[in-house]
């Protein structure tokens, strides 16, 4: 019997993130097993089989497979090994929102009609820059969500239905949603959680910010954080008490965000703005 390791990595209303690591012990197909809730498996280390009825397919770094809710399926390990996979579920309205039509089962439970679709070098990037940021605890909740959803479009092939350019309402309904930001600047928002301020999903949100703005929504929050840095470096000597109260996970993290957005670091500026003593 393989055993398995499980890390949750990210967990919202929107969806959860998991790191799934197998000993692939189990060299003959397992015993059948069953999904409780539909996921998007993305293998990064190692290969297995996954057997679904007369269908079987290898599960390796170049695939995403789906795993449909109460579908019965088997796993094999050809080699030794093992391997890890990042596994993602969704909530089921955002799946519909992200899937092209004709890829998902019509139905009350969310169905993919495929087992696996092949991905490209810039999602297995994607993939791994999701799985390291939240594994080193680098990646915010909204800029993860944001990363996660875009890996899903990405891999599941981009939809069209909202790729019209920004109109009024767009621009709007954006708007709405920077002045949910700015009235808790160092809140760790979900998308959910914007979403529902400004009365839609947060695949749409996501897509239509992007359209407006030209940068994700976590982008822009990051930013507005950064500007209050800026306006606040005067007022603090403890640096990571400001990234604190900024709402940062860490002092590192926010010296690394200041510094790639305006080319030094907090200190650096802190040092820039001090008077000089005469000579």
């Amino acid at each position: 019997m393989s055993q398995f390791s499980v890390k949750l990595l990210l967990k919202t209303d929107t969806l959860a993130i998991r790191d799934v690591v197998c000993d692939g012990a189990c060299r003959q197909a397992s015993a059948e097993e069953c999904a409780a809730a539909t996921h998007l498996v993305f293998p990064y280390r190692g290969v297995y089989v996954r057997h679904l009825g007369r269908s079987d397919a290898v599960a390796e770094a170049n695939q995403v497979l789906f795993f449909n809710e109460a579908e019965g399926y088997r796993v094999s390990h050809p080699i030794s090994g093992g391997d890890a996979s990042l596994d993602l579920m969704m909530d089921e309205a955002a799946v519909r929102e992200l899937a092209p039509r004709g890829m998902v089962r019509q139905g009350s439970t969310v169905a993919f009609h495929q087992q696996r679709l092949r991905i490209d070098p810039r999602t297995q990037a994607l993939m791994a820059l999701l799985r390291h940021s939240l594994s080193r605890n680098v990646a915010e909740t909204l800029e993860a969500e944001t990363l996660a959803l875009t890996l899903i479009r990405r891999a599941l092939g981009e939809r069209t239905s909202h790729a019209a350019g920004a109109s009024p309402g767009r621009r709007k309904l954006v708007d709405r949603a920077k002045v949910v930001l700015s009235t808790a600047l160092t809140r760790r928002w979900t998308l959910a959680e914007i979403g529902a301020e400004v009365g839609v999903s947060p695949v749409y949100l996501t897509q239509v910010f992007q359209q407006v703005e030209a940068m994700p929504l976590y982008r822009y929050h990051l930013r507005l954080r950064l500007a209050r840095a800026l306006d606040l470096l005067g007022r603090y000597d403890d640096l990571t008490a400001l990234s604190v109260d900024l709402g940062f996970s860490s002092h590192s993290h926010f010296s690394a965000a200041f510094r790639q957005a305006y080319g030094r670091t907090p200190a650096a500026f802190q040092r820039s703005i001090r008077p000089r003593r005469g000579f």
